[in-house]
């Protein structure tokens, strides 16, 4: 299929910004199942901030899916230029993602993010904006359920439960990586079904509680943070 790339607009306000949410919102795709778990190349993407000189840091590094060895990496530094709102923190964070994806021999394959797709008040969180953007599937994989309700997973790896809006839509799943340890929260970003995001990150984090491209990429940007602002 043809990777169709939208360039990123930064909104010069807050109204301006959830119109565009809610205009490229039509543009995710949904019905594409997604790279088979475990194959390819699967890129983790995420950030870091020092708040007090403006500026963002970001970092992607690219992994073989089957066997988690590290392919590629490359950070890139920026400023930050939209100010902190709840829940359209994509435009602080993709500019600076993409140079740091376009600084990558390697193609990125699947990207993971530390955050939100569907599970977002707007259904568009920053997966599902990067993967408009870039045209690449993209899942997001958080800490927290966000605003969002759900039932506690059984306590073994694999079980999940329905993370749920207004105790209906589900927007994405409650996932026990390790058995007893909290759950993750998995949510569609772009091109990939939630059973597909599901079983990408279990293939992702056969030790830890988060996957390994997430935990690879925190350390890669907190790092390039310190370099950068030392």
């Amino acid at each position: 299929m043809t990777r169709t790339v939208t360039p990123f607009e930064m909104p010069a306000d807050e109204t301006a910004a959830r119109a565009l949410q809610d205009q490229l919102r039509g543009r995710v795709v949904l019905d594409e199942p997604g790279p088979e778990p475990g194959t390819g190349l699967v890129t983790g993407v995420d950030v870091a901030y020092d708040d007090e000189r403006d500026v963002v840091v970001a970092a992607a590094v690219v992994l073989d899916a089957a066997t988690l060895a590290v392919v590629d990496e490359a950070t890139a530094v920026g400023r930050v230029t939209f100010p902190y709102v709840p829940g359209l923190l994509a435009f602080r964070e993709i500019p600076t993602v993409l140079a740091a994806l376009a600084a990558l021999s390697s193609p990125p394959g699947l990207i993971v993010c530390d955050g939100y797709g569907r599970a977002h008040p707007r259904r568009f969180g920053l997966a599902s904006h990067l993967g408009v953007v870039t045209g690449l599937p993209v899942i997001g994989v958080a800490k927290n359920p966000f605003l969002f309700t759900y039932d506690e997973p059984g306590p073994e790896r694999g079980d999940s439960t329905p993370l749920l809006a207004d105790d209906t839509e589900e927007v994405g799943r409650a996932l026990r990586t390790q058995k007893a340890v909290k759950p993750v929260f998995v949510s569609v970003g772009h091109r990939v079904t939630l059973a597909t995001a599901c079983a990408h990150t279990l293939r992702l984090s056969p030790t830890y509680r988060l996957p390994e491209t997430t935990r690879r990429a925190d350390t890669l940007c907190r790092r390039a943070l310190r370099e950068a602002t030392a």
